[in-house]
């Protein structure tokens, strides 16, 4: 009786473990497996039709009950809507937030990661919810570098500065991913790999830089974005680099998988597979256009690629096992989004029951908070701003885009807009009259603005141009496959005729560039800066404006005078004058530039160590005080620089920054950990990131032009 007992107990484990087992058809529908035991099952199950069919953004094998997620935009916002007409056939609103180059103007990575949070959240909602929408590999964060204020495509980048730009993506990328240890959130793409900074001819243009370059400045936020972020999905651009069309570069294997880790997704950008064949004339064929871009990492085509590939395939230039080596990566993403997985095990599975989210208090709450710490004051003469409602009678608002939300290329459609002039009735009620003009037509702005106690001029740029596709009228004017031609901002004549009615004017630049508006910072007492798209911009500037916010935001493009300052267009060496690592003379605004209504002191600059090894690490400290009787944001900066290199060096290197909010007399310790290996440099002869022994002098300030103090380190062999 004992040794049957004994049989039973060693039996029953087995037993109870088959229903387990028994309820996957596959082994790839079980969780426990690991990953790469689950994709090489879906491989060893499809027909080549069914991989061919999922090289497309949409890795759905319904034969074996595989549903994929497609891909979305979302530079600011989920886009299912919009100019670009995302989510067709029909638009569903969801929340928008200032344009990527405005949410780097927050300076704030903790804000930003919030926001693609909520964005992840929204596009888990369209997804699972009653629209069964969309898809879950969002395309963002843009981790371009904006190395000429001219490209087009300036507003979707968060900015000029490797350290900083790779920062915000690093956020972004978390917030769009989640915090759970297994499955992610969304996935985030991001674009456009690599050195894409030029509209005009980018079907056919090259990129050409030297290994450096590429090391220390247009791959970082890349390599941050993989690395430190954790994205596992980034789309190639349609340029080359240094000759050789990026769809097809061995950088994608040799760097962004084999140094980087990338395991996931690479595509191509829309339509580029042909672009190689009528545009790069790299191949005779598309089926040796597609072909060659398997064999590179490409594992997701936005292209008719299908029929190249089953030719590529029959004329065997492309085989079943390359093909099945890249969908691997397609799979792992799908794996990471529990799409293969029990509802009940994944932690997002249950979003999309509720109410809608863009319709929620909480999300446009925080599209006003994200909006009012966009936004720059880049001039305040005499404390022109805030304006003070008890002294005002009447305001005049004038401009073509006063009364009107623009909305860029990968935006959505917004629930709601609020306008500039909207959101000042909004602030001042029916306290007194608010006015608006569009222009100055029969001398309309002129006539308002001189009958009101102060004008406040709307100007910018209109991010679509007000035209179609690759046509943009105005010389400043750029979008995606169109240049700017012009810094000047042809609506300061405007500025100039309500000024000489009024000279209390105020400026409100909306504009998602740099503008080289000399006579307006010379003449004008008040000037703010934001950008476009949010549905609560105009609450977010009245905010602004009437000092219920204090603005913090900072310049992250260095702004020129003229376009005399900056090398041809086409020069990728930003070593010749670009940004403010390597810009030649004063500019209109430096990099990292902002007012606040506060006032702040900096004093007792130390550092942990002033002598530390080059693997080291060195703690920053020093103190910051608010010496106003208003609450503000500070947003303090770290440089360094090399005394004596033994390469060629920037100026100046951006290596921490922190936003700090200080209450009226408040002081505060601000710590900013600075790892060597931040500003190491590129060995070309050994092919590796090293820290130069030396003399460096570490310098802090409210700019990149307004260095409050420095100090040096001495780093050691």
């Amino acid at each position: 009786m004992i040794r049957k007992l004994s049989v039973l107990f060693l039996v029953l484990p087995l037993f109870l473990a088959v229903p387990a087992f028994a309820q996957y058809k596959y082994p790839f529908q079980n969780p426990q497996l690991p990953i790469e035991e689950r994709v090489s099952n879906i491989l060893s199950l499809m027909t080549m039709e069914e991989k061919i069919a999922c090289l497309g953004t949409h890795p759905d094998v319904p034969r074996l009950g595989i549903r994929g997620a497609g891909h979305v935009e979302g530079l600011h916002g989920l886009a299912m809507g919009g100019p670009g007409g995302w989510g067709r056939p029909s638009i569903v609103p969801t929340t928008q937030f200032p344009q990527a180059v405005g949410l780097g103007e927050t300076w704030d990575p903790e804000l930003i990661q919030q926001v693609a949070a909520i964005e992840g959240y929204e596009t888990r909602y369209m997804f699972q919810s009653k629209y069964k929408r969309g898809g879950l590999v969002v395309r963002a964060p843009n981790a371009d570098l904006v190395r000429d204020p001219r490209w087009g495509r300036t507003e979707e980048s968060y900015g000029e500065d490797p350290f900083f730009n790779g920062t915000m993506t690093v956020a972004f990328v978390k917030g769009l991913q989640g915090n759970d240890p297994k499955y992610w959130l969304t996935a985030s793409l991001m674009k456009h790999f690599l050195a894409n900074s030029n509209e005009d001819g980018r079907g056919s243009s090259s990129s050409d830089f030297d290994e450096r370059l590429f090391r220390e400045y247009y791959s970082v936020p890349f390599r941050m974005g993989i690395i430190e972020g954790g994205s596992r999905a980034f789309m190639a651009s349609y340029n080359a680099v240094n000759g050789t069309p990026m769809e097809v570069n061995p950088i994608l294997e040799n760097v962004a998988v084999g140094e980087w880790g990338n395991d996931g997704i690479m595509c191509t950008d829309g339509g580029a597979m042909t672009n190689l064949v009528t545009e790069h004339k790299r191949y005779p064929t598309l089926a040796q256009a597609a072909a060659e871009s398997v064999k590179a990492g490409i594992n997701q085509f936005l292209d008719k690629y299908s029929e190249p590939t089953t030719e590529a395939v029959s004329k065997k230039l492309l085989s079943e096992a390359e093909i099945d080596w890249n969908l691997r990566g397609v799979f792992r993403v799908m794996i990471r989004l529990g799409l293969l997985d029990p509802p009940e095990m994944v932690p997002y599975s249950k979003i999309g029951d509720g109410e809608e989210p863009w319709a929620t208090e909480k999300h446009k709450a925080f599209a006003r908070l994200v909006t009012q710490k966009s936004i720059v004051l880049l001039k305040n003469e005499n404390n022109t701003l805030p304006l003070q409602k008890e002294k005002l009678k009447s305001i005049a608002v004038i401009g073509p885009y006063a009364n009107e939300v623009l909305l860029d290329w990968y935006s959505g459609t917004p629930p709601y807009t609020v306008s500039a002039v909207e959101g000042i009735q909004n602030k001042v009620g029916n306290k007194f009259r608010v006015a608006y003009a569009p222009d100055n037509k029969n001398g309309a702005a002129e006539q308002l603005a001189k009958s009101s106690d102060v004008a406040i001029v709307v100007v910018g740029n209109h991010p679509e141009c007000d035209a179609g596709w690759a046509q943009c009228p105005l010389p400043s004017d750029g979008k995606e496959a169109v240049d700017r031609k012009s810094l000047t901002l042809e609506q300061e004549e405007l500025v100039k005729q309500v000024y000489a009615a009024n000279p209390r004017t105020i400026v409100v630049l909306i504009a998602s560039f740099p503008y080289a508006i000399n006579w307006t910072k010379e003449n004008i007492p008040a000037i703010v800066h934001m950008t476009h798209n949010s549905e609560e911009l105009g609450n977010g500037l009245a905010d602004v404006l009437f000092g219920d916010a204090n603005p913090a935001g900072r310049l992250v493009h260095t702004w020129p005078k003229s376009l005399d300052q900056l090398p041809p267009m086409m020069d990728y060496d930003i070593r010749h004058g670009r940004t403010h690592m390597y810009f030649k003379g004063q500019p209109l605004f430096a990099f990292g530039y902002g007012l606040s209504y506060s006032t702040f002191e900096y004093s007792n600059l130390r550092l942990s160590s002033k002598q530390v090894h080059r693997d080291g690490k060195v703690m920053v400290r020093f103190e910051i005080k608010n010496t106003s009787n208003r609450a503000g944001d500070e947003v303090a900066q770290l440089y360094v620089r090399y005394v004596k290199p033994s390469v060629q060096r920037p100026t100046q290197e951006l290596v921490g920054f922190k936003r700090v909010p200080l209450t009226p007399g408040e002081k505060k310790l601000v710590e900013i950990p600075l790892n060597l290996n931040t500003f190491s440099y590129w060995n070309v002869e050994r092919h590796q990131f090293e820290v130069e022994p030396g003399m460096v002098e570490l310098m802090v300030g409210s700019s990149s032009a307004s260095i409050r103090f420095s100090d040096t380190l001495l780093i050691e062999k």
